[in-house]
């Protein structure tokens, strides 16, 4: 984590494409399909893995939206709005400010353990992913779009947390309804009283339980 916020260069110019084929080379290499859980810019990651059959079950979690995935409510454009108003962070690596983390990521939670949070995990992101979600559906050769329809997908749940600005409902929902175009199971479930801090808070078990729980029931 030190390393991380002394060298936040490392992340820049880091966009979904690169991740996905990076993560794809892993997964190739390994005896038997994984299951692919993913959060947040993990969440339309793992739906490009499984749309390329790379997946034995997928969780996206809060997903960030991607090419289909057209609600934009004012929560998210808020929460988003750190990287989006200077074009020329496309370039870089953004670190949130506390406040910034405290709407976008830990709503939900106590100020104390916003505080906590915020000083154990948040380091600087990439800003390519947030350009690329935010015109995915207006640039037809986007890396942010995945194969909703492969025969290969495998069973998939959305995860949803209720009070979760970044990616509130309207674009989990979109995001299940697309991808329930696929013939195989298509899920989704609202966490009631969470936020987008659902994976590292204190409540992170229920979100594991869940994830596991479908997981095995299909794998």
């Amino acid at each position: 984590m030190t390393e991380a916020r002394q060298h936040p260069e490392v992340f820049a110019h880091k966009g979904v494409g690169g991740v996905a084929a990076y993560q794809q080379v892993i997964i190739e290499k390994l005896d038997r399909k994984p299951a692919v859980i993913g959060h947040s810019f993990g969440g339309p990651l793992a739906q490009i893995l499984a749309g390329r059959g790379l997946s034995a079950a997928t969780v996206a979690i809060d997903p960030a939206p991607s090419r289909g995935v057209l609600p934009l409510p004012v929560s998210a454009l808020k929460a988003s709005a750190a990287v989006l108003t200077n074009p020329a962070n496309r370039r870089r690596a953004v670190a949130l400010t506390y406040e910034q983390f405290r709407y976008g990521f830990a709503n939900a939670v106590s100020e104390e353990e916003a505080q906590g949070l915020y000083e154990t995990y948040s380091v600087a992101g990439s800003g390519v992913p947030i350009f690329q979600a935010a015109f995915a559906n207006i640039n037809p050769r986007t890396e942010a779009k995945a194969d909703n329809r492969n025969p290969q997908r495998g069973p998939m749940l959305v995860v949803s947390g209720e009070r979760d600005h970044q990616v509130p409902w309207a674009i989990a929902k979109a995001t299940f309804d697309r991808q329930q175009e696929n013939q195989n199971p298509t899920e989704i479930v609202e966490v009631p009283g969470r936020g987008h801090s659902l994976i590292i808070d204190a409540g992170w078990q229920q979100v594991a339980q869940l994830s596991l729980d479908f997981i095995r029931r299909y794998v």
